[in-house]
């Protein structure tokens, strides 16, 4: 009788507490061999290709396309194949079979292999410490030390890194029939984009056999590799690429698809649930823990920027005004340890900035902004934020800041309470830019300011560290450039 082995769905990060199924990589019965790639799960902090554990048939997938998969929950079963390469029983797989509910610490035990900053997989060995941020655990190596980056695979005939996989299967997008612009021929996550919106590119899914269809982007030809089960209800929602394609039902005067109807949200169909699902899923947990372990209280105030010359760049100055006042007031610029009641100053000022997008909200590090000049500062947000709308941002690069900025303002409201993520001590946040009536020797004066919001843990900080910081920002800013 074949060997039948279970495969659990590994720690695909810092104690992650669940993945998203983006796609099977293996149809249900085909024959996969070791460290072939199985699947795409998507995270809170990347989208990774968990490759096989095993060599052998792929008896049953336990999930499918938008399922969300507990960590240590079954993954997939496989009939293992003797004639075909198998790996050694005491050879590290770097996943972790722990069953559902029994904790993430077993993951942390023994030789594990994690995402590298070029989202490929690097090995560690057993004998030394996990870094800070492990990364996402994804498969085996036979190396080390050697990093590989992530490869863009040819699939149906379109090129394309698993991210970019994952962004147009979202937006309902037809790989391949997506002009490439990357080197050799590679699908980017901006020709994903432009095709979504122009409309050109629509996929357009097919059942086969048991309720199995082509998944976005793969053609026919990759029916016999990829596949995904039907929707086991009749209410879910269509994919934003359908919406768009019912929404443009007629023709400008150019000759360009328009909207004849009001855009769908993102979150999907009116008036019926939505399962929280990759950075918005961690989003509410984040949320509620930094609610329920920060003591949190928030002080405001004005800014004046009347003396401001042409040329300032608003976010670098807030940025600039921001490693000012660590420097001058330490004590915001800090982690704190609620259960041991420690606190940690740090002499470097790594920024952790709020970007918003349609998937939630993403706090990428501006590493060493404190040996930033303007022209620095500006570059590193450039890239941060770039990286993080195309989803290529290393998940070693959304954790480790020491303190965070949100600026609010460029959209709307003027004071908030912004929510301090542990362990850091504080946030600030920028309001929304206007002019006030400013009191001057004989007179009054138009003056525009911008509204400054200082949350803080007061365990952390007293009242008097969180004012002075928060005067160090207003000086500052108050600088001509």
């Amino acid at each position: 009788m074949a060997e039948i082995k279970t495969f659990h769905l590994p720690d695909l990060g810092e104690g992650l507490p669940d993945a998203t199924i983006v796609e099977w990589l293996v149809k249900e019965g085909a024959t996969v061999r070791l460290d072939d790639p199985l699947v795409s799960m998507e995270t809170a902090k990347a989208v990774v290709e968990v490759p096989s554990p095993y060599s052998g048939k792929l008896v049953k997938m336990h999930g499918g396309n938008g399922d969300v998969i507990i960590t240590g929950a079954v993954l997939a079963e496989f009939e293992i194949d003797p004639k075909l390469p198998q790996r050694a029983e005491a050879q590290s797989t770097g996943h972790h079979h722990t069953p559902a509910g029994a904790g993430s610490k077993a993951a942390h035990n023994g030789d594990t292999v994690v995402a590298s900053d070029e989202g490929g997989e690097i090995s560690s060995g057993g004998a030394k410490p996990a870094s800070g941020d492990a990364g996402t655990v994804v498969g085996a190596m036979q190396s080390s030390d050697a990093v590989h980056a992530e490869q863009a695979v040819s699939v149906g005939g379109a090129k394309a890194v698993p991210a970019v996989r994952a962004l147009a299967r979202k937006l309902g997008v037809d790989l391949a029939r997506v002009a490439p612009s990357g080197a050799g021929g590679v699908v980017t996550m901006n020709d994903v984009k432009l095709a979504a919106a122009s409309g050109s590119a629509a996929a357009v899914s097919s059942p086969a056999g048991r309720g199995w269809h082509t998944a976005p982007g793969e053609g026919s030809a990759s029916a016999q590799r990829t596949a995904t089960p039907a929707p086991s209800s009749a209410l879910r929602a269509p994919s934003p690429g359908a919406r768009r394609e019912e929404q443009r039902t007629a023709l400008s005067a150019a000759g360009k698809p328009v909207r004849t109807s009001p855009p769908a949200t993102h979150a999907g169909v009116l008036g019926q649930p939505e399962q929280l699902k990759g950075m918005r899923r961690t989003m509410a947990r984040v949320m509620a823990e930094a609610h329920a372990q920060i003591v949190a209280t928030s002080i405001v105030d004005d800014a004046d920027l009347h003396a401001w010359q042409a040329g300032n760049d608003i976010t670098v100055r807030l940025l600039r005004a921001l490693v000012t006042a660590c420097k001058t007031v330490p004590a915001l610029n800090a982690w704190f340890d609620g259960q041991n009641l420690t606190r940690t100053l740090h002499p470097h000022v790594d920024i952790g900035l709020a970007v918003d997008t349609e998937d939630g909200l993403f706090v990428p590090a501006l590493r060493n902004a404190d040996r930033l000049d303007a022209a620095g500062l500006r570059a590193a947000v450039n890239r941060a934020r770039a990286e993080v709308m195309d989803r290529s941002i290393a998940p070693s690069e959304l954790t480790g800041y020491t303190i965070m900025l949100s600026n609010f303002g460029m959209f709307a409201g003027r004071y908030a309470t912004p929510v301090v993520v542990p362990p850091c001590v504080a946030i600030l946040g920028a309001g929304k830019l206007h002019h006030a009536t400013v009191p001057v020797l004989g007179g009054f004066e138009a003056h525009r300011v911008m509204p400054l919001s200082l949350t803080f843990d007061h365990r952390a900080a007293t009242g008097g560290e969180a004012a002075r910081f928060l005067k160090a920002v207003i000086d500052d800013l108050a600088l001509p450039h």
